[in-house]
């Protein structure tokens, strides 16, 4: 079920595709990526899988020399297929920890690419217009609120008449950097949550039943009446899921879209890693459960300089010319700060101490 949810993704993804314009004339004229021959293979992350098959079928009809694919496999087997230099790209939505880059991953770079949101999408017939604040949420996650007519949800949604019905909690069941995000805003916004369960790719749930991947999660969600489950924003949209407004920190509602999600990085310290946390964010129009997804990159320790070439080359390309496939897939591009900050690592790249990337920060 999973994988036939994805390909119907997918084949969504490549019909938008054709729409795209995505390199002006302008820009073809200031850039334009190197017509190598190499062949790159990289895994990871499903929340950013939609986008990377988008960018990738485009990106050879630019480069048809280049060929490069791309396994959904959630962002903890994208990590260690990277470290195990099983591939030579990964994609993540969790940053490897700092005591495993030093241990296991010294030169790993962290390339932000876009940022995208994740929403608790829901199962109620006849019911799309909920929307919940940190208490809820965290209260469906414990094993706290129990049934969809309690008295917790009846009161952020006054006029909804809610059924009594038991709640069917729906969570990742492979490692995840979508869990990542999840279980990060929910730590940031309950005690209770931080104390007994904490964050990370992977969490002893408290209730609930697993599904793999996005595509999993979206699947059991649409046909199990009377469940939630957190999902990227695309597999919620491709699925005909609701995307309910979710209460900020500022006490606002708000749904997740394009600025929404922007508007979770503004303000948020980058440090010089690029890695940071945005759930929850201060700033009042901000959807509060987004983050940052992830290609990870070896700094100095690539041998085939035109594989590198390669890689580095389709970065940059998604990264500027590939931004229209991303806002109109429902991800947010980064900040145009970020986005240089992004493009300055990809120049840290070198092969036998020969950097072989210098496109433009733009």
């Amino acid at each position: 079920m999973a994988r036939t949810t994805i390909v119907r993704v997918f084949a969504m993804v490549l019909a938008v595709v054709t729409l795209l314009t995505l390199v002006s004339p302008a820009q073809a004229q200031s850039w334009a990526p190197r017509q190598v021959q190499a062949t790159l293979k990289g895994s990871g992350a499903t929340f950013p899988a939609p986008l990377y098959a988008a960018w990738i079928d485009t990106y050879k009809k630019v480069v048809p020399g280049v060929s490069i694919s791309y396994q959904p496999v959630g962002s903890g087997q994208g990590i260690r297929d990277f470290i195990a230099y099983l591939t030579d790209f990964g994609g993540t939505d969790a940053a490897i920890s700092v005591s495993r880059v030093q241990t296991e991953a010294p030169d790993a770079l962290h390339i932000p690419m876009v940022i995208g949101a994740v929403v608790p999408t829901y199962n109620l017939p006849g019911i799309t217009d909920l929307r919940f604040n940190p208490e809820i949420l965290a209260g469906i996650y414990l094993g706290a609120i129990r049934n969809w007519n309690d008295p917790r949800i009846a009161a952020a949604n006054p006029g909804v008449r809610l059924p009594n019905q038991a709640i069917t909690v729906v969570y990742r069941s492979d490692s995840s950097g979508t869990t990542s995000i999840w279980t990060d805003y929910l730590s940031k916004i309950s005690t209770d949550w931080r104390t007994r369960v904490g964050s990370g790719t992977t969490v002893r749930w408290p209730v609930g039943v697993g599904a793999p991947g996005n595509p999993g999660v979206a699947s059991t969600v649409k046909n199990t009446r009377g469940s939630i489950g957190y999902v990227e924003q695309v597999f919620a949209t491709a699925n005909r899921l609701p995307l309910p407004p979710v209460q900020n920190a500022s006490g606002n509602f708000v749904a997740a879209s394009i600025e929404a999600t922007s508007a979770a990085a503004d303000g948020v310290a980058i440090p010089a890693s690029l890695v940071a946390s945005i759930t929850n964010s201060p700033n009042p129009n901000a959807y509060p459960i987004a983050g940052f997804t992830y290609i990870l990159v070896r700094q100095n320790t690539y041998k085939d300089v035109t594989k590198a070439q390669a890689l580095t080359d389709f970065l940059y390309w998604s990264l500027t010319e590939g931004t229209g496939a991303a806002t109109r897939l429902g991800y947010a591009p980064l900040p145009a700060s970020l986005r240089v900050r992004a493009i300055q690592s990809l120049q840290s790249i070198t092969v036998d101490g020969q950097r072989v990337f210098d496109g433009p920060a733009r």
